[in-house]
């Protein structure tokens, strides 16, 4: 293996962080600046109309809830590794954020969580950060899946026949997963995940589940208090069952993370026009919420990317590398 010269790595680093940094704010620029969907004018009106002091940190705490319960599911989980407190556990969750945002689904985030930790505790952390997200994923199927059978209920969307093909088929892939639990592909199967899942301890899945649903309530009713700031004044129900709509198919669908906003919107105006609102107001208020919940985490996050020191010599760096 190449050996690299220490100041060549340290180089190397400081590159690689202003282009994480850089190009992150570069994209958010560019996509507030540059989509013709947003009518600046508009928004401005509407918000001197209903500005609030009140409403504008009740939204903005509700950003910092949405965070705070994403880093306290991740301090839990890694406890299973080793204590790490609540400082050190939102460092890593906003500079993976941070890292992830070029990535696809932002699987980045994985390997900058890992760059946090020793060596020889990156499998496990990488398999702790699936199950962080994974939790997440499954929450935003069961109210995703719940909400389009309410949606479809009231609006008839899809047909009745359609709905149970849906269905035939999410058993059949529950079937076929079940019978193939043994099957294995380089040494990883079904059958051992579950059994690695099932190595730690339950008072941690507890939790992680809990907080997941803390996490899923605030974020989905941080959507519906914006839509009420926008004068859109719907069933709550409706509402609701619209937004874990929204998520579940906009989750489903591969992205980027800084595109998020763009994915959720498309689908959101879609389903939301179904209800009357005007587009304009869809693609506000999901882009408000790419804002508070993306962007505002990832300019913190890009403090922590500077200020990343290597916790073990696993980057530029060869074998017998004394340098």
């Amino acid at each position: 293996m190449i050996s690299i010269p220490h100041k060549t790595k340290q180089f190397l680093v400081l590159l690689i962080k202003l282009l994480i940094v850089g190009g992150a704010f570069y994209f958010i620029y560019n996509q507030l600046a540059n989509n013709d969907k947003l009518d600046w004018q508009k928004f401005i009106v509407l918000f001197q109309k209903n500005q609030s002091v009140g409403g504008i940190v009740f939204i903005l705490l509700l950003s910092v809830l949405n965070r705070f319960f994403e880093i306290l599911k991740w301090q839990n989980l890694v406890e299973f590794i080793h204590k790490t407190s609540l400082r050190e556990a939102t460092k890593q969750v906003l500079g993976a954020l941070t890292a992830g945002l070029f990535t696809p689904n932002g699987v980045g985030e994985y390997a900058g969580k890992a760059l946090f930790f020793e060596k020889k505790d990156t499998k496990n952390v990488l398999f702790l950060n699936l199950i962080c997200n994974g939790i997440q994923m499954i929450l935003t199927v069961i109210f995703g899946i719940l909400g389009l059978l309410y949606f479809n209920a009231q609006f008839n969307v899809i047909t009745s026949k359609t709905v149970g093909l849906l269905f035939g088929l999410l058993i059949l892939v529950f079937l076929v997963s079940f019978l193939l639990k043994k099957f294995t592909i380089k040494g990883y199967s079904i059958e051992r995940l579950i059994h690695k899942i099932n190595e730690i301890p339950k008072p941690i899945h507890q939790k992680n589940i809990f907080l997941a649903i803390c996490r899923f309530l605030v974020f989905s009713h941080q959507y519906y208090f914006l839509f009420l700031a926008f004068d859109v004044h719907l069933s709550y129900l409706i509402v609701i069952a619209t937004i874990t709509s929204v998520y579940f198919l906009a989750s489903s669908l591969p992205t980027f993370q800084f595109l998020d906003f763009a994915v959720k919107g498309s689908v959101a105006v879609y389903f939301f026009g179904i209800l009357g609102v005007n587009e304009w107001i869809v693609i506000f208020v999901t882009t408000l919420m790419w804002f508070l919940n993306v962007v505002l985490p990832v300019v913190i996050g890009s403090y922590y990317v500077f200020n990343f020191k290597i916790l073990s010599p696993t980057l530029f760096e060869g074998e017998g590398d004394k340098t």
